[in-house]
């Protein structure tokens, strides 16, 4: 769940650094909820943030953090459909396809499943932006007025992830809590072409009242699954989810649990054979209380040759602080990621 800023861990640090108007160079940034892009020789790094926060580099070295929001006008759609949200933007993605870049991004509020995925399309990185309404929507249970029936959602529309099949054909991933994970075939729009199907739980629907309580939200629910990636590697479809609970600073337990399927739409399998969709994965990243208390919300990309594991740690040393991780991912013989 998208809660924190780039290189604030509040919003009202963060708006005082957009009062100063000036972009500032480092080596040591703080993002959440990270995703990067490339374009003419210089990478964008976009995170969790009042308009979606980012910085750039030519080396993904040092950054250049910009004082100004990358969406600086956010649809007012966005405010009628998820009543409480004030543009702080969560967890976006972006991807080229057909010669435009398309972003997504999460408009909700902290542990409830009233929220929505935006869509937005570029020429260039730098814009202009164009809105592309929502890509879905996702409301929490409640009576309708008008048949008495309850009505709802058991998925949240947050935590966008798209990928392209081997046909060309795009695919969004997303979610948080709830049932778990989601995926849904687009059209060449960006927008759903078929329903959502879970992919991926921490433990099944019927079975969440035994799971551990969540110490961060009383209306998310206890199925502590979210923030899917989904990377293609040689013959595979690698899926990427966070387990446990971000946001906490120093009391988090973020970590990252991966399978693998031959069909973008799965069934993913564990390296021991389960089912994410049946609580399986393997984890491959998790805090090791020297460096990083925990770390995760991770993308993945191949970059001049070299696949590349990016996320965010929640720094020992820096009480609890959600900086920027990149590591290098090499494949074991049967085909598994490793991080250096």
């Amino acid at each position: 769940m998208a809660c924190a800023l780039l290189l604030q861990s509040t919003a009202d640090a963060q708006n005082r650094h957009f009062r100063q108007r000036e972009a500032f160079t480092t080596d040591t940034v703080m993002a959440h909820d990270p995703v990067m892009a490339y374009e003419n020789g210089k990478y964008y790094l976009l995170a969790t943030g009042m308009g979606i926060s980012w910085a750039t580099s030519e080396d993904r070295k040092t950054w250049t953090v910009q004082p100004t929001p990358f969406i600086k006008d956010i649809p007012a759609w966005t405010h009628d459909s998820v009543p409480g949200f004030r543009n702080h933007v969560w967890a976006p993605d972006i991807i080229r396809k057909d010669g435009l870049w398309w972003l997504a991004y999460s408009c909700s509020t902290f542990g409830k499943n009233t929220s929505a995925i935006g869509l937005m399309a570029a020429e260039k990185l730098t814009g202009p932006w164009r809105d592309c309404g929502p890509i879905v929507c996702s409301k929490d249970w409640h009576r309708n007025k008008e048949t008495g029936k309850m009505e709802g959602n058991n998925w949240n529309a947050i935590d966008p992830n798209f990928i392209v099949d081997e046909a060309g054909t795009p695919w969004m991933t997303w979610g948080s809590f709830w049932d778990g994970i989601q995926l849904a075939r687009l059209d060449n729009t960006m927008h759903l072409a078929s329903a959502p199907q879970t992919i991926a739980r921490r433990v099944a629907l019927r079975d969440t009242s035994k799971a551990e309580p969540n110490p961060t939200s009383k209306y998310a629910g206890r199925n502590a699954i979210e923030a899917p990636f989904i990377f293609r590697h040689g013959d595979y479809y690698y899926l990427l989810v966070s387990w446990d609970y971000c946001c906490r600073g120093a009391k988090s337990n973020y970590r990252v649990a991966v399978g693998r399927s031959k069909s973008v739409a799965g069934p993913y399998l564990d390296r021991k054979g389960k089912d994410m969709a049946q609580g399986g994965g393997t984890i491959i990243l998790e805090g090791d209380k020297k460096e990083y208390e925990a770390a995760g919300h991770c993308s993945a990309y191949n970059f001049k040759g070299q696949d590349i594991f990016v996320c965010h740690g929640y720094s020992t040393k820096m009480n609890g602080a959600a900086l920027l991780v990149q590591r290098n991912i090499s494949w074991t013989a049967d085909g598994w990621p490793e991080l250096k």
